[in-house]
C-alpha cells in the first residue's frame, strides 16, 4: 500500500471523528486544552487499535460485522446527537447541562461510534494480505490530529452562536450516524 493510498485511507476514516470533534466542542461551554488532547487522545488511539482488532478478526467474521456494525455505529452517534440538540434547544449557554462529553461513558461512546470503520478496514488490510502495524499508526495519527483541529474549530463556532450551533452539531451526530447506514445499505 503506497503512503498516498494510506494517507487517503486515513484521511477518509477520520472524517466522522473531525465532525464529532466540532459537534462535541460546540456542545461545550468552552473547551481547555485538556479537552482537546483527552478527545484527540481517545479519538486516534480507538482509530489506531480498531484496525489492529478487525485484522487480528481476520476475514471468517467479516460477514457476521458488516451486517450490524453500522447500526451501532448509528445508534451511538444518534444518543450523543440527541442529547446535544435537547440541550441546545432548551436554550442557554452551550454545555450548561450536558456532562463533559470528553469524559467517562460519552467519551468512550463516542470514540467507538467513530472508530467502527476503522475495525472494518483492518479486516479489509487483513483480506488484501497487508501489515496492519503502521497502517494503524497513520491512521491513529491522522485521527488524533483532526480531532484537535476540530475542537479548536467549533469551539470558536460554539462561542459564536451559542445554543444553534449545539442543536447543529447534534444534527451533524446524527446526520453521520445516518450517512454511515446508508452506506452500508
Amino acid at each position: 500500500m503506497s503512503w498516498l493510498v494510506l494517507l487517503g485511507v486515513a484521511i477518509g476514516l477520520a472524517m466522522d471523528a473531525l465532525a464529532a470533534a466540532i459537534a462535541v466542542s460546540v456542545s461545550l461551554r468552552s473547551v481547555s486544552r485538556r479537552q482537546v488532547l483527552r478527545l484527540a487522545w481517545h479519538f486516534g488511539l480507538f482509530q489506531a487499535v480498531m484496525p489492529i482488532v478487525g485484522w487480528l478478526a481476520g476475514v471468517s467474521v467479516v460477514a457476521w460485522i458488516a451486517s450490524w456494525d453500522h447500526w451501532c455505529a448509528f445508534a451511538l452517534l444518534a444518543f450523543v446527537g440527541l442529547r446535544a440538540i435537547r440541550s441546545g434547544a432548551r436554550g442557554g449557554e452551550p454545555g450548561a447541562s450536558l456532562q463533559d462529553p470528553t469524559r467517562g461513558a460519552s467519551l468512550v461512546v463516542l470514540s467507538l461510534a467513530t472508530s467502527l470503520d476503522a475495525l472494518a478496514a483492518g479486516l479489509s488490510f487483513a483480506a488484501l494480505g497487508v501489515r496492519v502495524w503502521v497502517p494503524s499508526l497513520v491512521i491513529g495519527g491522522t485521527a488524533g490530529a483532526l480531532t484537535a483541529i476540530g475542537m479548536v474549530f467549533g469551539s470558536r463556532l460554539g462561542r459564536s452562536f451559542g445554543a444553534w450551533a449545539e442543536v447543529a452539531g447534534g444534527v451533524v451526530l446524527i446526520g453521520i450516524g445516518l450517512l454511515i447506514v446508508l452506506e452500508h445499505t
